[in-house]
């Protein structure tokens, strides 16, 4: 009997990983992968440390080679080779070798897309240009190291991951960089407050940032050095610059077949990664599949994913085609992502703020908090800064944010797997987590994020947002007294004022406080009680948000509405910014 063959057009993470996985469920079958690189499989996402040289040897690149494809696995690999067209009704493809020009067709009984993304470029003038360069590529990097020796000074465009650590990297190796972000804040993926603490940390390692402003043009100097203009009326010389303002879906040979594409520009699969040919899969960047927390489709071009999307499609095809074993659904992506710049760890999961405002249907709370990522009596003891989102309702965790330079990591991964298992703010009270001096507390920051979310839910800690904190300065006038100058008006609140009260020390309070707040410390509260007004509703705040909450215990038992401004004056001065 003639054997099945699959034919997987793209290798790197998703094509390589369901080749793989297709070849240990069944060994009857034909494995052809086609990659238009010269590279099967490779770690992009180590190509800007190779530039900096953390990873010093390129072959440290290579996951895997056509040799190992084709010794360990029998999968037949063809690097340098692009698939052209594909013919749906004789299910086969049409390739062409770039090295020869040599076109073929290729039958298949089953094809697996994984086209990846492609860079996106601004609509400027001068990207052609010597020295403008992107970082998809081994072949990229190799082009920007050869060159680094006569760059002094770079322009980044784009201030998400991966142009952040190729900044992060140039910048090492003695490079003056200027990153340029069309957007009000970096790391899109975080919340506006959250993305100050890594603008100021990049700022402190050297690094430029200039926040919304545009490229305009580049241009080239006479010296050869380039220009890039800035729509703010600025420009920058320059000896290169890196394009690094985001991604796309390389979706065009879908397009041509006439599979169902998304909104997004993705294609479009089901719960088996199955485009609308039942004969046709597609994983990795150039599918939509459905955000975990919206239920709404969403390119997440990450290679976790991507990977896991290959090893279920693998299977999904075997059951299909090889009537073997059964299928295993993919549930989505909630998009986990973690990023290292400068010692600072910055990780997500869920989605975030800005993502929840889009859907008023979801009622969200949210919390701060600071704790450090282990106890602080042992030595080296660091703050980890975290937001996490739940819902209001049923206290179901949507998303997290942390940064931090040490312990970031795996709190968000634990966050991350319960999300994934529908998990509430009150599982994550009771989570019980490893121990010891050096490594967390016997209340994890976990377990300290679900505290806080669960106490707010039973109404014993009622939480204020910082958003709706007005500058007083503006609505405070000479007539009033000097009681109502200690009032912070408040927008948007069933009270039309309120008292805030800075429960810090007398020399914390000194420093730095909120206008207008009235500071009585935590330890003298229950003997000033008489000062506080039970007409107005009373905003507590300290450094933290820790000794706020046990002055909000006591005012709220002792007769007084209140609400603690979660995070204290440390989120405080992020909304500053």
């Amino acid at each position: 009997m003639e054997k099945k063959r699959i034919l997987i057009v793209g290798g790197v993470a998703g094509g390589a990983t369901c080749g793989a996985r297709i070849r240990r469920l069944n060994e009857d079958c034909e494995i052809v992968i086609f990659e238009m690189g010269s590279y099967v499989s490779f770690a992009n996402c180590g190509l800007p440390y190779f530039i900096g040289d953390v990873i010093v040897e390129e072959e440290k690149l290579l996951v895997a080679t056509p040799a190992l494809f084709e010794n360990r696995f029998n999968i037949r690999v063809h690097t340098d080779t692009e698939v052209l067209f594909i013919d749906r009704e004789h299910q086969r493809i049409s390739v062409c070798d770039l090295k020869t020009s040599e076109q073929r067709h290729e039958h298949y009984d089953a094809l697996v897309l994984s086209t990846g993304s492609q860079s996106v470029w601004p609509d400027i003038n001068g990207l052609d240009l010597p020295g403008v360069h992107v970082l998809r590529t081994i072949p990229d990097s190799r082009q920007i190291k050869a060159q680094l020796e006569n760059i002094q000074r770079a322009v980044v465009l784009g201030a998400g991951y991966l142009g952040l650590e190729l900044a992060e990297n140039l910048k090492k190796t003695g490079v003056e960089v200027t990153v340029v972000q069309s957007a009000d804040q970096v790391m899109h993926s975080l919340d506006k407050e959250m993305a100050a603490y890594v603008a100021d940390h990049l700022q402190q390692h050297g690094l430029e940032i200039k926040l919304s402003c545009k490229a305009t043009a580049i241009s080239q100097n006479p010296d050869q050095s380039l220009q890039v203009s800035l729509d703010s009326g600025e420009s920058v010389k320059v000896d290169a610059v890196m394009v690094s303002i985001g991604v796309k879906p390389r979706a065009e040979l879908a397009v041509q077949a006439g599979l169902e594409i998304g909104k997004h520009g993705g294609i479009r699969v089901n719960e088996y990664l199955q485009t609308s040919d039942p004969n046709i899969w597609a994983v990795g960047d150039v599918v939509e599949v459905k955000n975990v927390i919206t239920g709404q489709w969403q390119l997440f071009p990450l290679a976790g994913p991507a990977n896991k999307q290959g090893r279920l499609a693998a299977t999904d095809i075997v059951r299909k085609k090889l009537n073997t074993i059964p299928s295993v659904p993919y549930h989505g992506v909630q998009g986990t992502t973690v990023c290292g710049l400068f010692g600072l760890t910055v990780a997500t999961t869920g989605v975030n703020e800005k993502t929840l405002q889009q859907y008023p249907d979801i009622e969200y709370e949210k919390v701060y908090l600071h704790p450090s990522n282990h106890v602080g009596y042992y030595p080296g003891a660091k703050p980890i800064h975290i937001k996490m989102l739940y819902d209001a309702r049923n206290g179901r965790v949507l998303g997290a944010q942390a940064l931090g330079e040490s312990g970031v990591a795996r709190r968000i991964d634990v966050l991350a797997a319960f999300i994934q298992m529908n998990g509430t703010v009150y599982d994550l009270e009771e989570a019980e987590l490893c121990y010891a001096p050096q490594f967390g507390a016997t209340k994890d920051p976990v377990n300290l994020a679900g505290m806080i979310a669960a106490n707010h839910l039973r109404g014993n800690h009622p939480l204020a947002k910082w958003e709706n904190l007005a500058d007083t300065h503006t609505q405070v006038t000479d007539e009033q007294d000097e009681v109502d100058q200690m009032l912070a008006f408040i927008m948007d609140d069933p009270y039309s004022q309120a008292q805030i009260v800075d429960v810090r020390t007398a020399p914390e309070f000194e420093r730095k406080h909120i206008p207008h707040a009235v500071n009585i410390p935590l330890d003298s509260l229950r003997d000033r009680l008489h000062e506080l007004s039970q007409e107005r509703e009373i905003w507590v705040v300290c450094g933290v948000g820790q000794r706020s909450y046990n002055a909000t215990r006591i005012l709220q038992q002792h007769g007084f509405q209140v609400r603690n401004l979660s995070g204290g004056m440390q989120t405080y001065a992020k909304f500053e910014e």
